[in-house]
């Protein structure tokens, strides 16, 4: 449009009424969510960036294709954009990624956030689990002071496979076995007093000190005093690593006693169960594949550190590509 005519348009959107600017507002929203995301993009990738292929850091702008700028690389000379590498490259609709995003931030279920963007639910779904990707590099680097850790359980679930390896059963329904069985989901959970968390998911069954060794020890610290059950999978685990310990029996009874380290218990990690638990209800069922990255979204969420869209696509791009 040239400058006359706009100068002219723009003259007259006082004159609109409230429908009209409604739907003037509706038909610029996906302009404006599309400029939002390409400079988030630009201000994620502008300082240090370099080919995704080789590493080099020495490239020329190389056209634009999809909304992105492209580049090629002087040493390879392969070509790429910004999101070249990252679990975002290919997606499109980048318009709608912030929204979709706003509704993640509100743990709406595929449909519901489907239809908000108005999105077909496969598309939904699919952006899920590539926005979710990158948050699990968001996580502690040691747990300090005093740690608690337990383990959860939750029916195993193969929802969306196209073959199974146990006879089919309907929708939330009940493991075939009392009491822990390789019929549910093992969850470990740790988390320190400054409400730093790590999670897991260890495998079907009781879980072992094998997988304490794999999932939890490069998260504690040397001096960390470790909180547990009466499960003998830590006493073992700790003894063989010289690790702190106390053990609360909580199948006894015992919720709580005083130590040289202050309260021993496991109640924060339990109340994370429960807000776990209660988050996962909406979502009728999680596929047991995918379920490390609803953990990594519910400690996104419980963390309250992702407090915008923007934050959130921040971490989904992730950092500049890695050196090698």
């Amino acid at each position: 449009m040239k400058a006359p005519r706009f100068t002219k348009w723009f003259a007259a959107l006082p004159a609109l009424n409230q429908p009209q600017r409604l739907r003037v507002l509706d038909a610029l929203r996906p302009a404006a969510g599309l400029h939002q995301v390409l400079a988030l993009i630009q201000q994620g990738r502008s300082a240090g960036r370099r080919c995704p292929h080789c590493q080099c850091e020495r490239w020329h702008r190389h056209g634009h294709a999809n909304d992105l700028q492209r580049y090629r690389c002087l040493s390879c000379r392969r070509t790429f954009n910004d999101l070249t590498g990252t679990p975002l490259a290919r997606l499109r609709l980048k318009e709608k990624w912030l929204d979709y995003l706003d509704a993640m931030r509100a743990s709406r279920p595929v449909r519901a956030a489907a239809d908000s963007i108005k999105v077909h639910r496969n598309t939904a779904f699919r952006w899920r689990h590539r926005f979710l990707d990158r948050v699990k590099e968001d996580r502690p680097a040691r747990l300090n002071g005093i740690a608690e850790a337990d383990e959860m359980f939750i029916l195993e679930s193969q929802k969306g496979a196209r073959k199974l390896d146990r006879t089919a059963r309907k929708r939330g329904g009940v493991a075939g076995r009392r009491g822990i069985s390789r019929e549910l989901d093992c969850i470990l959970v740790a988390r320190d007093r400054n409400r730093q968390t790590i999670d897991a998911v260890t495998g079907r069954g009781a879980v072992s000190k094998a997988q304490l060794e794999l999932h939890l020890l490069p998260f504690l610290d040397p001096d960390v005093l470790l909180v547990t059950d009466a499960n003998a999978a830590y006493r073992a685990f700790a003894r063989a690593h010289g690790i702190a310990h106390q053990a609360v029996n909580v199948s006894a009874g015992e919720r709580l006693r005083m130590g040289a380290h202050g309260a021993v218990h496991v109640q924060n990690v339990n109340a994370y169960h429960q807000r776990l638990r209660e988050w996962l209800l909406p979502f009728h069922g999680v596929a047991s594949r995918y379920l490390p990255n609803y953990l990594d979204w519910r400690r996104m969420l419980d963390g309250g550190k992702i407090t915008s869209a923007d934050q959130l696509f921040r971490l989904a791009i992730g950092p500049i590509h890695s050196k090698r």
